[in-house]
């Protein structure tokens, strides 16, 4: 166990930070959960427009709350406090080493990862939900990306985003299980389709915030 630890700090320090300031201001604004408001409103968009009843519609924002629930707020209420792990940019044995943008180096601890966890269980859940291959790509790009941001930050290890991967895997598959038996009619327990159309509506915010997020960092340089 302790092999592994010291391995998860090794390569932390590999692909933590970088020289680019570009980089830097990218990062931190593709970390911060106001960024992706607008792809939030995007898959809101799409429940609506895709399902006919109300009942229908609160059943799927349920369930993704749900997911957020159970991904992020029983790992930062819960094990975070219970395993005590040091973030990277607290760890007294390589926090001098870490490379930290603009002086963020989040809370105390960091076992798991809450935006690794957050992000895929939802990315997970719409995807078996939606069942698009392009839909499924952007969204799962889009989790990994957001784990990408706190291993440069410093302020995961590598270790934290995969069991945060992990946890937040089987999240968001358990209540999309729990949603198939609970809303869907008993004698299918098949999804209704979404149609791509809708889907391209998500999709394009995605790109529009990543071009969006570029913009803004090469302008703060």
């Amino acid at each position: 166990m302790e092999e592994i630890i010291q391995f998860d700090k090794h390569l932390l320090l590999m692909l933590n930070g970088s020289d680019s300031v570009f980089l830097d201001h990218l990062i931190m604004i593709l970390t911060n959960a106001k960024t992706w408001i607008p792809l939030y409103l995007g898959l809101f968009y799409v429940v609506v427009k895709s399902n006919k009843h109300l009942f229908d519609i609160l059943f799927v924002l349920a369930a993704a709350g749900l997911c957020v629930l159970l991904a992020g707020t029983i790992d930062d209420e819960i094990v975070k406090p219970l395993v005590a792990r040091w973030r990277p940019t607290h760890d007294p044995q390589i926090c001098s080493l870490v490379d930290v943008v603009d002086g963020y180096r989040g809370g105390n601890y960091g076992f798991f990862s809450a935006h690794a966890s957050n992000t895929f269980s939802i990315a997970l859940f719409f995807s078996l939900l939606m069942r698009r291959k392009l839909f499924v790509f952007f969204m799962i790009t889009w989790s990994l990306v957001n784990c990408w941001t706190r291993i440069y930050l410093g302020v995961h290890y590598p270790g934290d985003i995969a069991v945060g991967l992990l946890w937040g895997a089987l999240v968001g598959y358990s209540v999309y299980r729990l949603y198939c038996r609970v809303a869907l009619p008993r004698h299918t327990r098949k999804p209704r389709r979404y149609e791509m159309r809708h889907l391209y509506v998500p999709i394009t915010i995605l790109c529009l915030t990543y071009l969006y997020a570029a913009i803004r960092a090469a302008i703060m340089v």
